[in-house]
């Protein structure tokens, strides 16, 4: 049985609340741009705010962690409402883009201590929260028809395995966990944001030219 750490909900529970709220109504803002129903909306920020650490909660066998917490469905069906009743224009641009990343360093922080209490070996610990911070959108966009974040060369999984990867690092090095948590989420947050300001991205592969 994982032992879970007795300081995880206290210190992270704001931020895993932010967090679903960010995501969801990420979804919920593609479904309005798109001028989809409603129901439509409130699927999208249900399968965006609870998607990555779902198939985490699958992979690591933990119980699935939406279906045991009375809020979190609540909070989906919140933002998919302020998505219906507000101009989409107001969640797009860079605000919007910052709030995500904070959600995305937020999860992918959360997805690796959960994994490492469940016991997961470290290198896999990290893969979740990756996991965590990125497959909930990656699944929003493949059903919207949109380019994944996969297929685009902005730095935003790079952010989320830096965060996962310094939790790891912190974890294993014996560093007092609030200050890994802290130092690993600023870090995810300080590069994604950086991608943002100044549109960095990772080389796409160019294949030789021919002779």
């Amino acid at each position: 049985m994982p032992v879970l750490s007795p300081a995880l909900p206290a210190i992270m529970g704001l931020l895993d609340v932010a967090g679903i709220a960010v995501f969801a109504l990420s979804g919920a803002a593609l479904g309005a741009r798109l001028r989809l129903t409603f129901v439509t909306l409130a699927f999208f920020a249900l399968v965006t705010g609870v998607g990555g650490r779902s198939v985490r909660d699958l992979l690591i066998g933990a119980p699935v962690f939406w279906v045991r917490e009375p809020w979190v469905a609540p909070v989906c069906l919140g933002a998919a409402l302020l998505a219906w009743f507000t101009p989409h224009r107001w969640w797009e641009g860079r605000l919007f883009e910052w709030a995500d990343a904070a959600g995305l360093s937020a999860y992918s922080v959360l997805g690796t201590v959960k994994a490492l209490d469940y016991g997961v070996p470290p290198v896999t610990a990290a893969l979740m929260g990756i996991i965590t911070g990125c497959v909930g959108g990656i699944i929003r966009d493949v059903l919207a028809g949109q380019p994944s974040i996969l297929l685009r060369p902005e730095l935003y999984v790079t952010a989320s395995a830096l965060a996962a990867g310094l939790v790891v690092a912190g974890t294993f090095a014996g560093l007092p966990d609030a200050l890994v948590w802290i130092i690993a989420a600023s870090a995810g947050f300080a590069l994604r944001g950086a991608a943002i300001h100044w549109a960095i991205a990772l080389p796409v592969y160019k294949s030789a030219k021919p002779k």
